[in-house]
């Protein structure tokens, strides 16, 4: 009920503002954004959100100096990993996740044209849904958008960076290494599904951030527009 009372608040804002223009002064009225200045208020913020994300993670040590987003070894692997280092094989565990964030830095330079592709093709509905919606809304329709596509995107690229960095053949030494300890339960050397799903993941966490910043933050609006917008969006929604 709360979510169709905003979007016909949406709706009508323009028109209620306007005819109290008729018995107020203009300098008194406090004009209500109209649907054309929230869609683009919208689209700056989350062009804006997804770029600074995607070229802070496309830097050296995007991930990999960055705890929150770090790929390490996966879970079925914490085990062997403890294993490899016991036994003298640290170097290996360290060139394998070195490798693993390099591959991730360097796919995420393609994920902004997923991303502005995503925001060309938001409906009025996405875009009430976003701005009225939870303080991760945008990071949700991104989810919901992108996921297959970044994967498709990712894959061959992620692969084809854990070859160039060496990730490839320092996890499947260190798989085999470990399949040779007696008793323990075999790894897949093939960690290419992993350090896809990481990244895409990592990209997620910036993008979350980024947009929960430009909500809670006037100084991250750097458009009058935005500004307007958010502001609005404030008022209502408490």
């Amino acid at each position: 009920m709360k979510k169709i009372w905003l979007l016909l608040a949406l709706l009508t804002i323009s028109l209620t503002f306007s005819s109290f223009d008729v018995i107020r002064p203009a300098a008194t009225v406090q004009a209500g954004p109209s649907i054309s200045e929230i869609g683009t208020a919208l689209k700056q913020a989350l062009q804006q959100g997804t770029s600074k994300s995607t070229d802070k993670l496309s830097a050296l040590n995007g991930f990999m100096g960055d705890a929150e987003v770090k790929i390490i070894f996966p879970p079925e692997a914490k085990e062997a990993e403890k294993a490899l280092r016991e036994i003298g094989l640290g170097k290996l565990c360290d060139n394998v996740i070195l490798s693993l964030n390099r591959a991730a830095e360097n796919a995420a330079k393609d994920a902004k044209p997923i991303f502005m592709a995503a925001i060309k093709k938001m409906t009025l509905t996405d875009v009430s849904n976003i701005l009225m919606g939870p303080k991760d809304a945008a990071t949700q329709y991104f989810r919901t958008t992108t996921s297959a596509a970044l994967a498709a995107q990712f894959k061959p690229v992620i692969q084809a960076s854990l070859n160039k960095v060496g990730a490839t053949k320092y996890y499947s030494d260190a798989a085999k290494e470990y399949n040779k300890i007696p008793f323990v339960k075999h790894l897949n050397p093939d960690i290419s599904n992993y350090a896809t799903q990481k990244a895409i993941d990592g990209l997620f966490i910036k993008i979350a951030a980024e947009e929960l910043n430009i909500r809670q933050n006037i100084g991250a609006r750097p458009t009058p527009v935005m500004q307007k917008v958010f502001s609005f969006a404030e008022k209502v929604v408490h």
